[in-house]
């Protein structure tokens, strides 16, 4: 039994390894569970009782010298890996670049749709995603019974304050805008909006919004639809399919709803369009007369339209993605199919 032992020892006492690799294949024949020096110690329980001592602390002295050996030689080899002798590389090789990141498709789609409308002279305006009670709902005709301040629609940012929420449309936007600037008043407003939803392949508690507002002298709803035809026809094609529907909102009087023809399932049915060929694709409207009257505007002298849409449903449609939890989602696999978008 000694002499077992004093040969393993020998062996470890002179084994070198250049590579992680030799040293991991060394540590497993001599320490794992079934290797060489465990088998050792099973052995034991066979030798005599007088010698036992001496080969006891044989051995321990095998067993720690071996470990000794493994954690010298592992540092010695970390220590030519940092230093750069162990690298492998070839000089002449061309440059590996790292790989580029792409912009996300709603970064796209937003920055294509205010293009849009930038040629149409509207201007960019930005404001707080935490609003006050005033800018997100009362400016905007919302009635304290209205159920867009419950709970179930509306992120409260203080339970004990039911004034400061999350927004929940980019409209405060306009209310800053108009409170400050006399007409004429043309921008649009994006940013990002919260909503208390459950989330699904058509809705998410957090999405993104475009909305726009003109207040001029003799703005009709005629020039509303030509305004809104014509961004319809720039971003989806000449051929889109559109319709207006009669609609209802706190803050526009008359409203309508704006659909185009679903070119996802072609106009057939499926899920985003909910099978009837049509998506809504933004709500609009003439400025309630009482809105302009809160942020300080003259009704009687001017007038105004808006009209506010999310930007995710409309890049679901441009792109034809038929899940809106892909956008938040950050899966390299899908965000790598818009390297070369705009």
């Amino acid at each position: 039994m000694k002499d077992k032992i004093q040969d393993v020892l020998n062996t470890v006492e002179n084994f070198t390894a250049d590579t992680v690799e030799e040293l991991e294949s060394f540590r497993i024949k001599y320490m794992s569970k079934k290797g060489i020096i465990p088998a050792l110690f099973g052995e034991f329980k066979n030798v005599a009782p007088e010698a036992r001592k001496e080969v006891g602390m044989a051995l321990n002295e095998l067993k720690n010298k071996t470990q000794e050996k493994l954690n010298v030689l592992r540092r010695q080899l970390t220590e030519k890996t940092a230093s750069g002798e162990q690298q492998d590389m070839d000089l002449t090789l061309p440059v590996n670049f790292s790989r580029q990141g792409t912009r996300h498709p709603l970064s796209v789609v937003r920055r294509q749709i205010l293009d849009i409308f930038a040629r149409i002279g509207f201007t960019v305006s930005e404001g707080p995603e935490i609003e006050d009670d005033w800018h997100n709902f009362s400016a905007l005709n919302f009635r304290e019974e209205h159920p867009a301040r419950d709970m179930q629609d509306t992120f409260f940012v203080d339970d004990k304050d039911e004034k400061i929420v999350l927004r929940t449309h980019t409209s405060s936007v306009q209310v800053r805008v108009m409170e400050h600037q006399q007409p004429p008043i043309r921008t649009v407003s994006p940013g990002r909006v919260f909503r208390n939803e459950a989330i699904s392949a058509r809705a998410h508690c957090i999405f993104h919004q475009i909305e726009g507002l003109y207040v001029d002298h003799n703005v009709s709803f005629a020039d509303l639809k030509q305004t809104l035809y014509y961004f319809a026809r720039e971003f989806f094609g000449e051929h889109t399919k559109i319709r207006f529907r009669p609609s209802y909102f706190p803050f526009t009087e008359p409203s309508a709803e704006m659909d185009i023809s679903c070119n996802i399932c072609g106009g057939k049915g499926c899920n985003i369009c909910k099978y009837t060929g049509w998506v809504e694709i933004l709500g609009c409207g003439m400025v309630d007369p009482q809105v302009l009257d809160n942020c300080n505007i003259n009704s009687e002298v001017y007038t105004g339209f808006a009209f506010g849409m999310g930007i995710e449903r409309i890049t679901m449609l441009k792109y034809q993605i038929n899940d809106l939890r892909l956008f938040f989602e950050n899966d390299l696999r899908f965000l790598d199919q818009f390297h070369a978008a705009y």
